[in-house]
């Protein structure tokens, strides 16, 4: 679903990206897993199309970024901090507005339109929220609220920032449940995290991020020690030795 090939980003002198290698197959939820400045951010934003790589290239179901949102294959829950909830928009606003490529030019909600919003409210249970403005919302919520637009707008392909910061255990566990349920239906997840204690009931397999891929595979190797410190570049310590 997702192919990065020698993908490398730069602002200005800094390098955020460099040489990344990335496949992440249709079906399944993948981790992405780094430290604050890793990349992360920066990998999502080139595979939605919002920054120019300076090498390489990105393909969503084969089509480049830009093609692929017009298709509306891609669906993203951005950070919380990215996100006016001041904003007056009800919770069904911001569902509807994941079927505004299915509106054309007049943007007038159809039928079909409303009975996808209302089975996507349905899915991350959010239906008697439908009415309350966005911000009313606690963090689990809000996050709920955005998967329900990537739902509502057909999205095969989800990318999830840091899904579960400020989100309590409940909401976290309700996400992770409706996640997994998605993958089980053919969708394809990308979840950046730093909740390692959820990474193994979350996610089918990981990568490791540090401005290029550390590692991809099972969750367990991931959680090794030893690629752990590479990625945030901590020292492995060596065992005591028995006396």
């Amino acid at each position: 679903m997702v192919e990065v090939e020698r993908l490398a980003v730069r602002y200005g002198e800094v390098t955020a990206l460099e040489g990344v290698d990335l496949r992440v197959e249709a079906g399944r939820v993948t981790g992405l897993i780094g430290m604050n400045g890793s990349g992360k951010s920066t990998l999502f934003k080139a595979i939605l199309g919002m920054v120019r790589a300076e090498r390489g290239r990105v393909r969503i179901d084969g089509a480049d970024p830009a093609a692929a949102r017009r298709r509306g294959l891609i669906g993203y829950v951005p950070q919380s901090e990215d996100v006016d909830w001041a904003f007056p928009v009800s919770v069904r606003d911001v569902v509807m507005m994941g079927r505004y490529g299915h509106q054309g030019f007049t943007r007038r909600p159809r039928a079909a339109d409303r009975a996808a919003v209302a089975e996507a409210l349905a899915r991350v249970e959010l239906t008697d929220y439908a009415d309350r403005q966005i911000g009313q919302l606690s963090g689990g919520q809000r996050k709920r609220a955005f998967v329900a637009r990537g739902i509502a707008q057909g999205a095969q392909l989800l990318l999830l920032d840091e899904p579960f910061a400020g989100v309590d255990k409940r909401s976290e566990a309700t996400i992770v449940r409706l996640l997994r349920e998605l993958a089980a239906d053919g969708h394809t997840v990308l979840v950046s995290t730093h909740d390692l204690h959820a990474l193994p009931q979350l996610a089918d397999d990981a990568v490791l991020l540090l401005r290029r891929v550390l590692f991809h595979g099972s969750v367990v190797d991931a959680l090794r020690p030893e690629n752990l410190a590479l990625t945030f570049g901590l020292d492995v310590l060596d065992p005591e030795p028995v006396s």
